[in-house]
């Protein structure tokens, strides 16, 4: 008898620390991705800034505009969603997107033109990585189905990265 409740607390005990780990890691994982997405989509805000007053390409300002219409709006609804978890949003980029953002600064013309077309398509590469991983992750379900419902715009501004890089190559150096 005394040996079947000592399995029965050791089983009771081993299953509280599994779920209070798999929770932490669902916590963990759901707070990752918001710094992450936050950060992303601030950055996308900045450069689009940036864009409209270095650039002179018809093509990049409408870019440029709808990544800020876009990019916005979803830094919007993400920042509610996040609130409403208590999970804390960043109000600033991080020093490796600081340092992208002063790198574009510093040009103009059509070497901004190349230089931004490029980095729109690395950074949506990685927005479309980040959000699908986060859609199909065991995580909080209202930041999954964010992350599903944000996913196929991040799609298509890659495939506007795409074209954007592919009239503005000539450019960078």
């Amino acid at each position: 008898m005394r040996y079947t409740k000592s399995i029965l607390m050791s089983a009771v005990t081993a299953a509280t620390i599994l779920w209070g780990s798999a929770a932490f890691g669902q916590d963990q994982s759901a707070k990752d991705f918001v710094n992450k997405a936050t950060i992303a989509g601030k950055t996308e805000v900045i450069l689009a800034r940036l864009a409209l007053k270095n650039s002179q390409a018809d093509d990049v300002h409408t870019f440029a505009k709808q990544m800020i219409k876009d990019h916005g709006e979803a830094n919007v609804q993400l920042a509610s969603i996040a609130k409403s978890k208590n999970l804390s949003v960043p109000t600033h980029i991080d020093a490796k997107h600081r340092a992208v953002v002063e790198s574009l600064r510093t040009q103009t013309g059509a070497a901004f033109d190349a230089a931004y077309a490029k980095q729109m398509v690395a950074d949506h590469e990685e927005a479309v990585a980040l959000f699908k991983s986060a859609a199909s992750a065991n995580m909080d379900p209202d930041l999954g189905a964010f992350a599903q419902k944000t996913l196929p715009t991040l799609e298509h501004h890659k495939s506007m990265a795409d074209a954007l890089a592919a009239q503005h190559t000539s450019g960078a150096q």
